[in-house]
């Protein structure tokens, strides 16, 4: 998930329209403190947050968490 924060950031701001990372938390279902933390790096969601994070976005748990230029798919 090396470019996990980096993604989830984007998903975030190309939404429309851009909602903050407090209410985007509350739409998703997690805390503010942990999706700032995964967007930051700091932490790596487990699988339920995973899945609460592609349903929220419509995106599959592969295009969330590999870019498809990444080899390996390890959690």
């Amino acid at each position: 998930m090396n470019e996990f924060p980096e993604r989830l950031r984007r998903l975030r701001e190309s939404r429309r329209p851009v909602r903050s990372m407090a209410v985007t938390s509350e739409l998703i279902g997690l805390s503010h403190d942990a999706l700032r933390r995964y967007e930051r790096g700091e932490r790596e969601p487990g699988l339920t947050e995973l899945k609460l994070i592609a349903n929220y976005y419509y995106v599959s748990l592969d295009d969330l968490c590999w870019d498809d230029g990444e080899q390996e798919h390890n959690l």
